[in-house]
Parts: structure tokens; sequence; C-alpha cells
């Protein structure tokens, strides 16, 4: 498929958010996987220009459309529920400043999707010992994201029937900030009332 004109790139885009959202939305997949299916899918093993691939927000806002269309009935109950599980661990994890992020964090969160905090300390191995002594079994893995060039540690586990993956970072992360969304106990706590009214 030839792409001429900045119409049919806009066009193209659309489709593969489109199809990328679905993909998340109905097999928990994850953006960058979902975008490259996609895209593979509708331009075989053509070369996508950059112009032509969607950005996280326009997939977001795909995954918006198409849980409101699809799962208007279920998705509002399946995100309240994993909102109150994250908040129960943020309130378990409270000293090590944990900070919800993620689909569950911004209302795209389905039947697939896991809770991600992230969490501010300066020693991760105190988050290790405080999980073992809560007798909750957790993996280890590492992570390099695009942002950072350091990799990131992750603690998974099973948390009421739910994925959780802490992140862990050091404080000075924390006081950095960054461009990733990101809320505290008091603004999960905001989204669950939000939705009860």
């Amino acid at each position: 498929m030839m792409i001429s004109t900045p119409r049919e790139a806009e066009s193209l885009r659309a489709e593969i958010a489109a199809l990328a959202a679905r993909m998340i939305a109905e097999d928990g997949a994850d953006y960058g996987s979902a975008k490259r299916r996609a895209a593979k899918q509708l331009l075989g093993n053509q070369k996508v220009r950059g112009d032509v691939m969607p950005d996280n927000q326009q997939i977001e806002q795909e995954v918006r459309e198409y849980n409101a269309i699809f799962f208007g009935d279920t998705q509002p109950q399946r995100l309240l529920e994993l909102r109150e599980i994250a908040l129960d661990v943020m309130q378990l994890l409270e000293r090590f400043n944990p900070y919800l992020v993620g689909a569950v964090m911004n209302g795209t969160a389905g039947d697939h999707s896991d809770i991600y905090l992230h969490l501010f300390t300066d020693n991760g191995k105190d988050v290790a010992i405080f999980l073992l002594n809560q007798d909750i079994r957790f993996e280890v893995t590492e992570n390099t994201s695009s942002k950072r060039h350091e990799p990131v540690e992750t603690l998974s586990f099973m948390y009421q029937q739910e994925g959780v993956h802490l992140a862990l970072y050091n404080q000075d992360d924390l006081r950095a900030g960054g461009r990733n969304e990101r809320a505290g106990m008091a603004a999960v706590a905001a989204l669950i009332s939000e939705s009860q009214e």
C-alpha cells in the first residue's frame, strides 16, 4: 500500500489505532505490541513510516471508545474493582510512596488488565523484605523503558486474584517528577468515590 498524501497517512494511522485498541481491550495486549501487530495486519511486512504509527494517546482514546461501545455494561464495574484493589495494595505499601499508573489509573482497564504501581524508596530490598514478611510471594524482573536507560526492578505477584506489578524507583525519581501520569492514594480514593456517585 503506497501512502502518498497526509490524508492517507492519517487514515491509516486511525485504522492502526482502532485495530490496536481492539487487541488491547479484547486480548490484553500492551500498547507497543498491539501497534506493531495492527500495522503488520494492515500492511503486511511493509516498512511502516513513523508518521503512520499512532501515538499512545490516540490509542488510549480508541480504547476508551471501544470499551464504551462493546463493554459499556461491564467495564466500569471492572475498573472500580481494580481501583479498589489497587488502593488496598497502596495502603499496604504506604511507606514506599506508591503511585498508581497505567490503564487502571487512566480508566481504560478491562478484563485482562493488571495493576501497575510505582514505588519510591531509597532501598528496593526493603520492599522485597516487606512483601516476604507479609507472606506475599513475588517474581523479580528488570525492565528497561525507552525513557530510562537503566533497568527498573519490578516485583510481580497476585493479590486478590489480580496481577500486581511494583516498579521500584529511588526517592530522587519522585522529586524529579516525570512524564508518566500517576495517582497517589488520595487521587485513587477520589477516582473511586467519583465512580460510586
